[in-house]
């Protein structure tokens, strides 16, 4: 193996290597950047009125018509409420968890209470967490915080307007609506990120989907995947003016911190997802009259291009639009789980229908053979 190859495989992350076929999406080739089945995600994102027209099109292979979705975004409605027992579950998990270890503990628990004892019940357990990762979450999240037993079922026609009637209490605004259901749209799929590999490779023992998820929920904790707009929040909020983030991101980036949000391992020129999420950031800061927190994002947008020619990823847009909407930092990373297991479901179908094991090999870096000496030798 060359020193070449070397590098690529053991110090890049394996980025730049092909580990398996999709049908489902394209990043960052020339001339497609993100599509999802062939639709580029701003078309859909324009032209899809609910996140579940998109599901609908990762999981069964075609945008519904005006009867399929009708039906579909019923049948997830009817789906939202909760076991007693999870409930009891999510009741003990302490109020300092981080929420993506309640999103871990909910999918597994409701494995144990509804398992998936066949694989001609995929689409029934993909859809059973669609519909029922906003209640796992916030349930949790108002019980501890206040000890309000929330119902988990709303009138809300759609999972994004649901999602912010269980955190808020009240059915959302129209521009809240749309901008719930933009954003699951566009992190809904990803091609072979961190997390959906990981879904696929737990897909590729046949284990079952609710532990493919839960791998996958996992993988996305980190602060180097999903993590990234808790950190662009994090980062944000430290401003009170463009000037003073300016100043201050100099001297971070003289210390050599690493600043999130920005750069992506595909994309070399922009994110796609961030060109619509920031138009609605935008729209968002118009209607609370924000002063700092728009203008704070813009300048170190500015900044971060004009010094290290990076460009904002879908997160660091994504941070200022869920600060508007009244969503708590901690809960950012959960909403991608809420859209992102449309795609890594879609994934592991996909795994299923044409499997073998994933088990790549390691090349060994460690001792040469050697003889074990007796303990009284040592």
């Amino acid at each position: 193996m060359t020193e070449a190859k070397k590098k690529v495989l053991s110090g890049a992350g394996l980025r730049g290597q092909i580990a398996g076929q999709t049908a489902l999406c394209t990043v960052g080739q020339e001339g497609a950047g993100l599509t999802y089945r062939g639709y580029d995600v701003r078309d859909l994102a324009a032209n899809c009125k609910s996140f579940e027209e998109v599901a609908f099109l990762l999981l069964r292979g075609h945008l519904p018509n005006s009867s399929e979705l009708t039906a579909y975004t019923k049948r997830l409605h009817d789906m939202r409420d909760l076991p007693v027992t999870l409930k009891e579950v999510l009741e003990r998990i302490p109020a300092d968890a981080h929420p993506m270890d309640v999103m871990r503990v909910g999918t597994a628990m409701l494995g144990t209470l509804e398992p998936e004892m066949s694989f001609e019940q995929q689409y029934d357990v993909v859809d059973r967490l669609l519909a029922a990762f906003p209640a796992i979450l916030l349930y949790w999240y108002r019980f501890s915080k206040d000890g309000e037993r929330i119902a988990c079922m709303t009138d809300e026609p759609d999972i994004g307007s649901h999602f912010l009637a269980l955190l808020h209490g009240k059915s959302p605004s129209a521009l809240h609506r749309e901008v719930m259901n933009v954003s699951l749209i566009l992190y809904a799929e990803h091609e072979f990120n961190a997390s959906t590999f990981t879904g696929r490779v737990c897909a590729s023992t046949l284990s079952d989907l609710y532990s493919c998820v839960t791998g996958a929920i996992g993988s996305l904790r980190g602060p180097l995947h999903g993590g990234a707009n808790e950190a662009a929040m994090a980062l944000i909020e430290r401003f009170s003016s463009p000037e003073q983030a300016v100043t201050e991101l100099r001297a971070m980036i003289e210390r050599k911190d690493l600043i999130m949000g920005f750069g992506h391992a595909i994309y070399r020129d922009s994110d796609p997802r961030n060109e619509v999420i920031k138009g609605y950031a935008k729209k968002l800061a118009d209607e609370v009259a924000d002063t700092v927190v728009y203008p704070v994002s813009e300048a170190i947008e500015k900044f971060m291009w004009d010094e290290k020619r990076l460009f904002p990823n879908a997160d660091f847009f994504h941070a200022s639009a869920y600060r508007f909407m009244g969503i708590p930092t901690e809960l950012f990373t959960p909403i991608f789980v809420c859209s992102r297991v449309s795609g890594w479901a879609a994934h592991i179908f996909e795994q299923r229908a044409n499997n073998r094991i994933i088990r790549p090999s390691a090349e060994y870096t460690g001792e040469e053979q050697r003889p074990v000496t007796p303990i009284g030798e040592r």
